[in-house]
């Protein structure tokens, strides 16, 4: 069986945790922040167990991880 190409982007946005789930980190914190509350780009900061729905993609993407 042939490797399989990882997603250059996806190797760089997702991990996996123990239990399988995807993470992710939040969007909206590269720039703009002026109008955004202190405590808006503080939890941007935190990560998030991204979709069932796309979990299987992201999988498909990052085969090794």
């Amino acid at each position: 069986m042939p490797k399989i190409k990882t997603h250059s982007g996806a190797k760089k946005r997702f991990k996996l945790s123990k239990s399988g789930k995807v993470i992710r980190g939040h969007a909206y914190k590269s720039h703009i922040l002026n109008k955004k509350s202190t405590k808006r780009k503080r939890n941007l900061r935190k990560t998030v167990v991204a979709d069932v729905t796309n979990t299987a993609a992201v999988k498909r993407m990052i085969p090794y991880k």
